[in-house]
């Protein structure tokens, strides 16, 4: 989910606008991998499979299709087997078992007994901003299922983003607003409110239709219990406990000040710090250039990352 409209919800202080839409998010244009796919229905998720070697497990954010990992997964494919989720609701896959009740929590639980099932050894995750939240969340509850992860602009506890005082009672308020909204809308303002929230979240502008086009074919119920979950899920206090590696990207650019007020390189950087304080060992890593969705506005960039990581 858009785990982050970072500093620029931050600096503008709408907490409530904060997940807004963390959206789904265009595909750069590339070529799908040569080897074989497998596709498995999970009930909360679908998985695509191809490749071989060591497991690598690739989770998309909120209303995201599995393609925004469209650009780095052939080459990732050559030397590893790679299991791109997508989430049961969004970007036009049916909601299933996701259309009721509590979604984050049961997420990270098929996740888990997906990797258990499957008998990946200590698969490495790459979550953007819920599915990064959820690889953080999977590590702390599994630490023993889990290699590494990587959160790619995502905080481990949302309402502080925006408000670092906030608890997970005092944001429940603003995340039921929230979604009573959501799920007031019609289809047509639903529609219509995407081509400012794509611009939003993403600075290429080449990758913003198909965001659009992911958004409107999304289940926004779904949506709606994701971002009410994500809002008041803290997963600062497990921080200290955790034993998993752990690396963080997040994005920086110019283009998030607004409204009369700057945002600084500092600035980002010292909300990184502070809400990752309690995690032993952590590795934050600030891309510069790109607003919420890194992979699509540096692409080279968030490959190089990648890499990195991986060794």
């Amino acid at each position: 989910m858009n785990l982050v409209r970072t500093l620029r919800a931050a600096a503008a202080g709408c907490l409530l606008a904060l997940p807004l839409l963390a959206a789904a998010l265009p595909a750069p244009a590339a070529a799908a991998p040569a080897a074989s796919v497998q596709t498995l229905d999970r009930g909360r998720f679908t998985v695509e499979v191809s490749g071989e070697g060591p497991d690598v497990i690739l989770i998309p954010g909120l209303i995201s299709s599995r393609a925004v990992y469209d650009a780095i997964t052939p080459a990732l494919a050559r030397h590893y087997r790679v299991h791109r989720v997508q989430v049961a609701g969004f970007a036009g896959l049916p909601a299933g078992p996701n259309a009721e009740g509590p979604m984050l929590q049961p997420f990270v639980d098929a996740l888990a007994a997906y990797i258990r099932e499957r008998h990946l050894d200590r698969p490495a995750l790459i979550g953007h901003s819920m599915g990064g939240f959820s690889g953080l969340l999977l590590a702390q509850q599994h630490p023993e299922l889990v290699g590494r992860v990587m959160v790619v602009d995502a905080a481990p506890f949302i309402s502080a983003i925006g408000n670092p005082a906030a608890t997970v009672a005092s944001s429940r308020g603003p995340a039921d607003q929230f979604r009573a909204v959501i799920l007031s809308w019609t289809d047509e303002q639903f529609a219509a409110a995407q081509p400012q929230n794509a611009a939003f979240f993403v600075k290429t502008p080449a990758a913003r239709p198909q965001l659009v086009d992911w958004a409107v074919h999304s289940d926004r119920r779904v949506m709606a219990q994701a971002t009410w979950d994500v809002m008041t899920t803290d997963a600062r206090p497990g921080l200290a406990a955790m034993t998993t590696p752990v690396t963080v990207l997040y994005a920086y650019d110019a283009g998030m000040s607004q409204q009369g007020r700057e945002v600084t390189p500092q600035m980002v950087d010292q909300m990184y710090a502070g809400v990752y304080a309690g995690l032993p060992g952590v590795t934050l890593v600030r891309i510069d250039g790109s607003y919420h969705f890194i992979m699509l506005d540096q692409p080279d960039r968030f490959r190089a990352e990648v890499e990195t990581f991986l060794r």
